[in-house]
Order: structure tokens, then C-alpha cells, then sequence
């Protein structure tokens, strides 16, 4: 039996995937302690670890803070995360004083989690419950300019407010190592190799259990008409002008619809419903999809998994970096289509275009067929029982940066060779026009080079075509 902390930020996206994570381990006779929030309670509860609330511990926040959190804002979220982190720090030393756990599960973005395991020398296992990102990866991700601003302008910030945590007694080598993925960290990535863009840069750390999820149903597509959701999930879903455009796009639609729109959405401020269409702040997300012809989503990690997992075929309308990276490789298998118009003749089309082409359901079937074959949560709770783990296999990223590194090389050396000629046939006056071009050229030329060296390497991007 080993003794196993469990720790995630308040955030469901986060925290539903490593409950039943969290069930199999219980199952298997650990003994699991989760450190979570109240509003969490009950959902960990009834998976059987130990609830351990932090949430008398939380500082409160200005407003403007609470707005950069709900705006997914990177520098806000961490600056909180740090905050955390301190104010958690004498209730989780006395933890790990008292508990000893022999290893620790924290989610990929719960600071205090990681910190307290370095602290405390206790094997870490990271739950990631997005794509697993580095190099390779996070080239799938389109941030927005807002995004990208907060990003460079944040990163120093939070560098700075990292230093107060080292007289607490924590340990970091960077804010990378604290918020990338990196190939000598024990890992769990909830989807497949085959769905994980540039799954072969990444080491035996990883473990791609596919979804985490606590169900037995399977699809079921049957009935006299089909069947459209909409979710946009539990953060940016104060949407109502999205919901109103739905529903004018859908309402001659012959289909249903059910609308799921969270509890700050006032479903009362709607004027009467078509009779195709429902909507609820919550339903059975699983249960709704497992019937579900067409989802509108968000896509968020953990929709568009159990969408794929229930051969649900979608439309794309992602709201963040994220997001945008999950939509897109849902699109590459042919799994859904991007919302590019979100008006109503927008949606209406997109959805028709959908539901109009077996191509759709045929792509999330295939992909449904993958997740489940996949190892799931006895895989992941065999994974992290025995962490940490050994591996003496080659890192793939530092060998493709190698290979990558010659091809650079002789970049530069064919820059060397122009600017001496230009330097020697008309001085020093024009060798900017080789310089200029070959330092803006050499982004894309490295990019170009990267996926090259990559696709020589593994093949294809992935299992899936």
C-alpha cells in the first residue's frame, strides 16, 4: 500500500479527470489524501480518498485579480498560484510532517503541489490534463495578441515573486519547470498517443492513459432525429449572446437541441423557447453526448475528449491558446470543423455542413475506438504506484535538437559566407541587406527545420491519419 497526495487547483477541468484516477488507487488499496476545495467535497468524497479542504486557507483577492483569473489570464493565474503556495505553506509542511506520503500526484498547473514535493523529496507524478506541451507541441497553440501580452509582460513579474519562496524553503529551477512539460518528469497525460500532437518528442516519463473517466456507457446514436449540445464549459460560459444566436440558427433546425450554460447564465432572461430546443445550467455531459450528433464546444480538453470518447463529431469555437490547440488537432483527424462565422447563419451552416457528412462520425468513431483501448485509469494508477521511474532511453527531444542544430549550422555558415562576400564587394555599408533577411527568416526557417527533422524521424505527426 502506498500512501499518495493528491493535490489541483480549484478548477473542474482539473480536478474531474483525477478523481477517477483517484478511485482506482483507492480501489487498489492506497491510501489516497486529496488537498482540494470545498466546492470539490463531494465529487472527491464519493471516489473514497480522504477530502482535505484548503479552502479556509485561501487569501481573498481584489478585484481586479478575480478578473485576470476569469479572463484565463497566464500571469494571474500563476501570481495566484504563488500566492497560494504561501499561504498554504505552514498547513502542508505539518501534512507532510504527519502523512509521509510516498508519492505525490499534482496537477500540471498547481504550484504548491510540485513545490511541496521537491521541498519534501517525494517522488512527483504530474496529471496533465490538457495536450502535454514543449517545443514541438505548443506549436499548436494560437494565442491571442492579449494573450501573448500578458505572457511577455508577466513572465518577469511572476519571476520576481517566485524569489519570496525560496526563504519558505522551496526549490525550483525555473518558472518553466514549473509550468512546461519536460521529459525527466514522471507524467499522465489524459488522452492517446495517437490524439497528443508530436507524441514521439516525448520520453518513457509519459504515460497516455487516454480519457479519465468513470463510465460504462457506450454510444448510442439511435432515434428518430438527431441531436445537437452546446457547452461552453465551466469558465467563459457567461455567453448569452452566443446562446441567442444558437438558438435563432437552430430553432427550424429539424433536430433537438439542449443547451447547457452554467449557473451565472440567467436562463430566465430568454424569451420563450422553440419546442426543439432545452436548456439547463448543468446536465450529464456524458450521458447527453453518448446520443449527441453534432457539439458546439468550447473545446476544452475535457469536452473534447468526451466527445471523441462518445463519437461525438463537433464545431470548434475555442477561446483560448489552449483551446485553440485542442480544436485544431480535432479538426486534423477529421473529427469537427472550426466556427468561423459565430452569427447565426454561421452555426446554423457549420452544423449542417456536420450533420450533412458521415466523414464527421466516421473520424470520432475511429478516435472513440482509440481512447478506449487505451490503458485508463488502471494504467495510470499502476504508473504512479511505482514512480518514480527509470528510463534509460535516448531523450527524443534533445536528439531531434541535435539533428535540428546542423541544419542551424549551416544556416549560419551560408550567412557568414554572403555577408563576407557583400562585405568584401561593396563594404560594410550594405551587408545589412544579408543580415536583415537571414535573422527575420530565421523563425520560420527553424520551424521549417524542427517538423522536417521530426516527420524523418517518427513519420507521420501521430497514430491517426
Amino acid at each position: 500500500m502506498k500512501k499518495i497526495a493528491f493535490f489541483c487547483i480549484p478548477a473542474h477541468g482539473h480536478t474531474n479527470p483525477m478523481i477517477p484516477v483517484a478511485a482506482e488507487l483507492v480501489r487498489r488499496g492506497n491510501k489516497v489524501r486529496f488537498y482540494s476545495f470545498d466546492e470539490f467535497r463531494e465529487k472527491i468524497a464519493a471516489s473514497g480518498a480522504e477530502f482535505v479542504s484548503c479552502s479556509s486557507l485561501m487569501p481573498t483577492i481584489s478585484e481586479e485579480e478575480e478578473q485576470g483569473l476569469k479572463k484565463v489570464s497566464i500571469t494571474e493565474m500563476s501570481m495566484q498560484d504563488i500566492r497560494l503556495t504561501e499561504c498554504f505553506t505552514d498547513f502542508l509542511t505539518a501534512e507532510f510532517e504527519s502523512f509521509k506520503p510516498d508519492v505525490v500526484y499534482s496537477d500540471s498547473a498547481c504550484f504548491w503541489g510540485k513545490l511541496n514535493a521537491w521541498k519534501f523529496d517525494v517522488p512527483l507524478v504530474v496529471s496533465t490534463s490538457t495536450f502535454a506541451f514543449n517545443q514541438m507541441s505548443s506549436q499548436y497553440m494560437k494565442h491571442s495578441p492579449a494573450e501573448i501580452t500578458d505572457m511577455m509582460f508577466g513572465l518577469p513579474k511572476i519571476s520576481r515573486r517566485l524569489k519570496d519562496l525560496i526563504p519558505l524553503g522551496y526549490k525550483y529551477k525555473s518558472v518553466m519547470s514549473l509550468v512546461a512539460s519536460d521529459n525527466g518528469t514522471d507524467s499522465v497525460v489524459y488522452t492517446s498517443k495517437g490524439f497528443q500532437p508530436y507524441s514521439g518528442a516525448f520520453s518513457n516519463h509519459y504515460l497516455f492513459m487516454g480519457p479519465s473517466l468513470m463510465t460504462d456507457k457506450l454510444p448510442d446514436k439511435k432515434k428518430s432525429r438527431p441531436l445537437v449540445y452546446i457547452s461552453m464549459g465551466t469558465v467563459i460560459n457567461d455567453r448569452p449572446d452566443f446562446y441567442k444566436s444558437c438558438i435563432v440558427a437552430l430553432k427550424d433546425l429539424n433536430a433537438d437541441v439542449i443547451i447547457s450554460c452554467g449557473k451565472t447564465f440567467d436562463i430566465g432572461s430568454l424569451s420563450a423557447l422553440p419546442d426543439n430546443i432545452k436548456i439547463h445550467p448543468y446536465v450529464d455531459q456524458l450521458d447527453v453526448l453518448s446520443r449527441t450528433d453534432v457539439f458546439i464546444t468550447h473545446c476544452g480538453m475535457n469536452s473534447v475528449s468526451e466527445s471523441l470518447y462518445m463519437a461525438a463529431p463537433m464545431v470548434l469555437y475555442p477561446q483560448t491558446g489552449e483551446q485553440q490547440a485542442v480544436a485544431r488537432r480535432a479538426a486534423e483527424i477529421g473529427a469537427g470543423e472550426f466556427l468561423k462565422d459565430d452569427s447565426s447563419a454561421g452555426i446554423k451552416a457549420a452544423v449542417s455542413r456536420v450533420l450533412g457528412s458521415d466523414a464527421y462520425a466516421k473520424a470520432a468513431k475511429k478516435c472513440s475506438d482509440e481512447f478506449r483501448a487505451c490503458c485508463g485509469t488502471a494504467g495510470a494508477a499502476e504508473f504512479i504506484e511505482n514512480a518514480p521511474h527509470k528510463s534509460d532511453a535516448p531523450d527524443p527531444l534533445k536528439a531531434l535538437n541535435r539533428e535540428c542544430g546542423k541544419y542551424q549550422l549551416i544556416y549560419w555558415l551560408i550567412a557568414a559566407v554572403l555577408f563576407v562576400l557583400v562585405w568584401k564587394l561593396t563594404g560594410l555599408k550594405y551587408v545589412w541587406t544579408v543580415g536583415v533577411p537571414f535573422g527575420v527568416c530565421n523563425g520560420t526557417f527553424s520551424k521549417l527545420v524542427t517538423n522536417h527533422v521530426y516527420k524523418k524521424k517518427y513519420g507521420s505527426l501521430s497514430g491517426l491519419p
